[in-house]
C-alpha cells in the first residue's frame, strides 16, 4: 500500500484527522501543539498521525493536500487548513460550525471560552 493509499483510507475512515508532529499527547512542535490544543480543549474525538514515525507519509500528506506546511486537519475526508487557518477557525467560530455541520461531537463551551480569552 502506499503511502497516498494509506492517507486516503485513513482520511476517509475516521471522522477527524490531524496530521501532525508528535501526537496528541505529547506535540513535537509548537504548531502541531497548537492544533491539538484546541481539539484536546474542545474534547473533538480525531485520530492523530504522527509524521515524524514515517518520511513517506511526513511527504505523501503534503503532495495528498497540496499543502506543504504540517500540521493538516481533515474532517470527514476533506482537508480543512493547518494552523493558522484553525486559528482562525476557532476564533471566528467557523470550526465549531463545521464540526456540527459534519455531526462531530465538541464541547461549544469549550469553543465559547477559546475565543472570550483570545477576544
Amino acid at each position: 500500500m502506499t503511502a497516498q493509499d494509506q492517507i486516503k483510507e485513513t482520511v476517509t475512515k475516521n471522522d477527524v484527522v490531524l496530521f501532525m508532529k508528535g501526537t496528541k499527547s505529547m506535540p513535537q512542535c509548537g504548531f502541531s501543539s497548537r492544533v491539538a490544543g484546541v481539539l484536546n480543549f474542545m474534547g473533538v474525538e480525531y485520530h492523530d498521525i504522527n509524521v515524524l514515525a514515517d518520511d513517506d507519509i511526513r511527504q505523501g500528506i503534503k503532495d495528498y493536500s497540496d499543502w506543504p506546511t504540517i500540521p493538516q486537519l481533515y474532517i470527514k475526508g476533506e482537508f480543512v487548513g493547518g494552523c493558522d487557518i484553525i486559528t482562525e477557525m476557532t476564533l471566528s467560530g467557523e470550526l465549531d460550525a463545521e464540526f456540527a455541520k459534519h455531526g462531530i461531537s465538541f464541547d461549544k463551551d469549550a469553543a465559547d471560552k477559546i475565543r472570550e480569552a483570545n477576544g
